[in-house]
């Protein structure tokens, strides 16, 4: 089979070997894959891949079931599904870990579901399950025009949150139209005071950030009492100081969690909970796959390219 393999820090479209399903596992025909800042990052050599993942990107697919390894019995040959990978969705085939399947939503095409596991592990997982966002909170969210930011715009709509978002001033109305109460121009306006503005002086409940070490201070500034902190990228830096007395004051926490290299258990309690919470959601059309743009897989280097400007509003999808 052919994949994007990296060298030098380059991508290139490569011969591999074909996978084969181990005990638990799935092989499935990828029909289309989702860029993540994380594939960037691994081209880069910043974020190798876990143990035993492929070498080559791709944190999401979606596609058919082409085999099935000993010890799976709940899925077969044929079936539509998209999955949370590891790595290797930039190809032509990869196995997956039968707890890490997603059946394709209601309503959706295969293509549509490619732009979903990733984003929707990643937020469910950290504003859901930890940070316990609900009804009545207010919730901020980084970088509100990526994958995971409009798909957390529009999850906290959903759970009936009040939701604010840093973006470009260009994405705004579109965001707005996804469920952001209040936009935030980051590069003209300083977003903790519109916080306090918007919420009379309490702050945000929930903070799910892109950013790191450089929002680290702001964010805390920010915080409502007894609020919840989510660090999910890097993109201003990994190291800050922290004022453990103004975190302290707010009865705040922070946390900061990845995804990729979690057990398969955790990995695959993840993907039930969003299963189980998310889906009905998105079946239902009040949580949608937004897609950028498309791009043939063989072409992967120009959609990291898309994603490195920043331009671009939610997913941007690789096709076989």
């Amino acid at each position: 089979m052919h994949a994007i393999v990296i060298e030098d820090k380059q991508l290139r479209w490569a011969e591999v070997p074909d996978p084969e399903p181990g005990h638990g596992e799935v092989v499935v025909d990828v029909t289309a894959a989702a860029v993540n800042r994380a594939d960037l990052l691994q081209r880069q050599g910043h974020y190798p891949p876990p143990p035993g993942a492929p070498a080559y990107p791709g944190l999401e697919c979606s596609g058919v079931i082409s085999a099935v390894g000993p010890g799976v019995e709940d899925h077969h040959v044929g079936e539509r599904v998209c999955a949370l990978l590891a790595g290797g969705g930039y190809a032509e085939r990869v196995a997956v870990p039968a707890g890490q399947l997603l059946p394709v939503p209601a309503g959706l095409a295969l293509v549509e579901a490619a732009a979903l596991p990733e984003v929707a592990c990643t937020v469910w997982s950290n504003t859901v399950a930890h940070d316990r966002l609900r009804a009545g909170e207010t919730f901020l969210v980084h970088g509100g025009g990526s994958g995971i930011g409009t798909f957390a715009v529009q999850l906290g709509r959903a759970l009936g949150a009040t939701v604010l978002v840093t973006a470009r001033a260009a994405k705004h109305e579109r965001l707005r139209a996804l469920g952001a109460d209040h936009t935030i121009d980051y590069q003209e306006q300083d977003f903790v005071r519109v916080v306090h503005e918007v919420t009379d002086g309490r702050g945000a409940d929930v903070v799910l950030d892109i950013i790191g070490a450089k929002y680290l201070a702001r964010n805390i500034e920010a915080l409502a009492p007894g609020g919840r902190i989510s660090v999910i990228g890097f993109q201003g830096g990994t190291r800050a100081e922290l004022d453990l007395g103004a975190l302290m004051a707010k009865r705040g926490t922070v946390s900061s969690t990845s995804l990729r290299a979690r057990p398969l258990a955790d990995k695959a309690r993840i993907v039930a909970g969003v299963r189980d919470q998310v889906w009905p959601l998105v079946a239902a059309g009040v949580v949608k796959p937004i897609i950028h743009g498309t791009f043939p897989l063989a072409e992967a280097a120009e959609a990291q390219r898309v994603m490195e400007s920043s331009d671009h509003l939610g997913k941007l999808i690789l096709l076989r």
